[in-house]
């Protein structure tokens, strides 16, 4: 690998860039494939540019044939992150199940009394504001953010700040009707509907889940269901 391919490699995993690496092995060229761009000085037509992101975004390597050679794809992700904003019952199984999924998980609730509960010790807990925990998390592609709360002050202002980054998903816990009015609300802080449609609300399969276990279950299998295939699934 040149040097100047491995420094924007390793430049791109240091800031959590999403980045894949192509090389054609036949020839040793390789071509680094962002989100938004390529570098390098291998040469691949768009189709396969495109397979390549498809290979980054579902996080699995693959091989494309092309009239220069085969070229393997290896994806860099940063690792994924599970954000949960509210300690209430339903956020001690899905960080659970998080965690075993392979997330970083964070839970945030500056309501004390219930982050400090039992449950919790092996996942970072954030007493700061939903809001100011989500700025300093900065979500990224690969993240996931989850509001449990049904408090407007608690959950609104972390959609507000989830909306504004590329989490590839954002629930909210509630009722048809309590998202209805939460839609309304995040309208008025001058959200257009597209922009509100990113919102899986009310949050989860619909599996007729009913304990916090099995609601867990729902959102887990939903953030599931949308990083692997995406949001029209």
């Amino acid at each position: 690998m040149k040097r100047v391919l491995l420094d924007d490699l390793l430049a791109a995993r240091e800031a959590g860039r999403p980045v894949a690496l192509a090389t054609n092995l036949r020839s040793g060229q390789q071509l680094l494939v962002y989100r938004d761009g390529t570098s390098g000085d291998l040469c691949l037509d768009i189709d396969m540019v495109v397979a390549a992101g498809e290979a980054l975004k579902a996080d699995r390597g693959t091989t494309l044939s092309t009239p220069a050679g085969e070229v393997f794809v290896h994806p860099f992700n940063p690792p994924s992150r599970l954000i949960v904003v509210g300690a209430v019952h339903i956020a001690k199984p899905l960080a659970q199940l998080g965690s075993l999924a392979g997330y970083g998980v964070t839970v945030v609730d500056p309501r004390r009394a219930f982050a400090a509960g039992p449950g919790f010790e092996e996942v970072a807990v954030s007493g700061e504001w939903p809001d100011e925990a989500l700025t300093r998390l900065k979500p990224g592609a690969s993240d996931a953010v989850v509001t449990l709360t049904h408090d407007p002050k608690l959950d609104d202002p972390a959609l507000d700040t989830a909306l504004r980054s590329p989490a590839f998903y954002i629930g909210a816990l509630g009722s048809r009707k309590t998202h209805a009015a939460r839609l309304l609300r995040l309208k008025k802080r001058g959200f257009a509907d597209d922009e509100l449609q990113r919102i899986h609300g009310p949050v989860g399969l619909s599996i007729g889940a009913l304990s916090p276990a099995e609601i867990a279950i729902s959102i887990m299998a939903q953030v599931t269901q949308t990083r692997r295939q995406g949001e029209d699934s």
